[in-house]
């Protein structure tokens, strides 16, 4: 026996029925009957809305009232899960890519409330890449929640902050020349590659880079 469907259901079913299903449009409400489980397709979806203003040319003047009056999502939630969706495409791209995504089942997923507090401790300078490289794992291998994440956070951070005044500009030090030897040598290879800089000058950025590393034996 199938479940009765709630209301915000039947509402987003009705508005499905005016509307092409091969259009982009269709796609978002069929994502959003089901948002908490499919949130990473939403997330794109309403992303591609919100980037490229489409709400306008559906006769809604606001990001925030096309979500709210078509889809049911209220704006906090809607950025939230905008937020969350750009943070894995700029900063972990290759989670979007793998199969990991399409294959596992819905529930294994990390939920965007916890991908939003992985976006919030990637923004945490007092944490280094092995923090973060660490906090990451219990998001996305562990499916740790949004809630125990959080808290998880705050502990972290806490105990950053209580680290020997010396002991923490030393992990500061070495976190940030790390990032900046990891920019230095990318840059360097493309500039070489194609050929976009002198050589005198690209020669130069190997030693710059030598001497970082230098910094950080």
């Amino acid at each position: 026996m199938d479940m009765p469907k709630t209301k915000s259901i039947k509402s987003l079913e009705e508005k499905m029925e005016g509307i092409d299903k091969d259009t982009l449009r269709y796609q978002i409400l069929e994502n959003a009957k089901d948002f908490k489980t499919s949130w990473i397709e939403l997330g794109r979806a309403l992303y591609s809305v919100w980037r490229d203003k489409l709400y306008k040319g559906w006769g809604y003047g606001k990001f925030e009232v096309y979500s709210s009056r078509e889809i049911g999502i209220r704006k906090q939630t809607a950025m939230k899960l905008l937020k969350s969706y750009y943070f894995l495409e700029k900063e972990e791209p290759g989670y979007l890519k793998s199969d990991y995504v399409e294959s596992a089942p819905a529930g294994a997923v990390p939920t965007y409330e916890s991908v939003d507090v992985l976006r919030l401790a990637k923004n945490k300078k007092i944490l280094d890449e092995e923090d973060y490289s660490n906090f990451k794992k219990e998001v996305f291998e562990k499916g740790k929640d949004a809630r125990e994440a959080r808290r998880d956070l705050t502990t972290l951070i806490r105990q950053r902050q209580e680290l020997d005044p010396e002991e923490a500009h030393q992990k500061r030090k070495f976190s940030t020349v790390k990032r900046l030897i990891g920019v230095l040598r990318s840059l360097r290879e493309e500039a070489e590659s194609q050929k976009l800089l002198p050589m005198p000058i690209i020669r130069e950025a190997a030693e710059l880079i030598r001497k970082l590393e230098e910094e950080i034996l």
